[in-house]
């Protein structure tokens, strides 16, 4: 007999199909907020309207924005974030936009928590990998502020209470997670979606789609998110050919949306593998954008697993019409079929790199639960040879 847990985030509702700026100002007085500070991206909020949109809607409400986010989140930026929040105490933040944004948020949230007013402070607050792979999860208070996300990429860390954050010095992504880090409703507004670039929006939903085969493919996986992430898995196959043959076509990319959605389930709940783990510290190393890196990686990580999981992989095969093949051919494929990178090679990764990306990827906690266990930055060599 079986037996495992599943958790549930602290994370509300998902409204999908509805004007993001009416859906805002609804949340906003459902939870009684008179103080509400936007957080956004900088190219979102100075060269389009989106943001003004929702500004608008929320009159007097809006207490300020911060545009200032900063890709693979510094921990300074972070710091930036916090500090502006406790000069303006807002009762609710609302985050637009894709990773960047939404990870700043999470990581300030904990900054706001945990009193963290200094870089250094952050490593006392970080996940590690313990004893047989079992992360090591500090104890993080409840922040004092909640927020809400309408994303504008397909990344998926608006599902997941999971944050991440570089040290530029040591040029290592940490990763931070407690319960009310999280959005406690995510806005879908596929109109909300038609300023990102094709590039950013294709290569994220192959993020969302590593979340998905990661939470298959894993070493633990659950009943729960192997039916969430199969259906999700189906619809971004579908979806995101659709989002590049016809990129004005707003159901489409809804459907690319609730794809992520149920790619999601397993963020944080079930352990994931060494894609996203190498894929953290290609950012921190060789800066290489976030759905990039599972463009690159994907496949040659699921080639290196395949003698400990075959009969997941099988499964990737078959939801993504594709059976009988390798999952790592269909994951090829599909970054093909939307004109990604395919190899590291693309992406600036240099094999100069290829030290500091094992050494750092051994202290990922995604490293240390990889179905096939990975000891030593030999067996990460060996992995990016592959993606080379």
């Amino acid at each position: 007999m079986s037996a495992g847990l599943y958790r549930f985030i602290a994370q509300e509702r998902v409204i999908f199909g509805k004007p993001a700026a009416e859906a805002v100002v609804e949340e906003a007085a459902l939870r009684g907020a008179r103080r509400v500070m936007i957080v956004a991206s900088g190219t979102l909020n100075r060269e389009t309207d989106a943001i003004a949109g929702i500004r608008k809607a929320l009159g007097d409400r809006h207490i300020g924005t911060f545009d200032r986010t900063v890709e693979h989140v510094p921990r300074a930026s972070v710091l930036e974030l916090a500090e502006e929040a406790r000069r303006a105490e807002p009762d609710l933040i609302v985050t637009i936009g894709g990773g960047t944004p939404m990870d700043t948020v999470k990581v300030a949230l904990v900054a706001l928590a945990e009193n963290i007013t200094e870089a250094a402070a952050f490593d006392d607050y970080h996940m590690r990998p313990g004893k047989d792979g079992v992360p090591e999860v500090p104890a993080i208070g409840a922040p004092p502020v909640r927020q809400i996300i309408v994303p504008t990429t397909l990344s998926g860390a608006e599902f997941s209470n999971i944050g991440a954050a570089i040290d530029p010095e040591r040029r290592i992504k940490h990763l931070y997670t407690a319960r009310e880090i999280c959005a406690e409703a995510v806005i879908l507004d596929p109109a909300m979606t038609v300023h990102t670039p094709e590039w950013l929006w294709l290569s994220t939903g192959m993020r969302a789609v590593d979340h998905a085969i990661e939470s298959i493919c894993s070493k633990a996986p659950q009943p729960y998110t192997d039916a969430t992430c199969s259906h999700g898995l189906g619809m971004l196959s579908r979806s995101l050919r659709r989002n590049r043959a016809a990129p004005d076509d707003l159901a489409a990319r809804l459907d690319s949306q609730l794809g992520v959605w149920l790619a999601s389930t397993g963020l944080g709940r079930v352990p994931y593998g060494a894609s996203h783990g190498i894929g953290h510290q290609l950012g921190a190393v060789a800066n290489v954008p976030h759905g990039f890196c599972t463009c690159v990686m994907l496949a040659s990580v699921l080639r290196y697993n395949k003698p400990v999981n075959a009969a997941q992989q099988e499964i990737v095969s078959q939801v993504m019409d594709r059976p009988g093949d390798d999952a790592a051919d269909a994951v090829a494929e599909l970054v093909a079929d939307l004109g990604l990178p395919e190899h590291l090679r693309e992406v600036g990764v240099e094999r100069d790199h290829f030290r500091a990306i094992a050494e750092g990827s051994m202290g990922n906690v995604f490293v240390s639960q990889n179905p096939r266990r990975i000891e030593s930055p030999d067996q990460i060599h060996e992995i990016l040879e592959m993606a080379w």
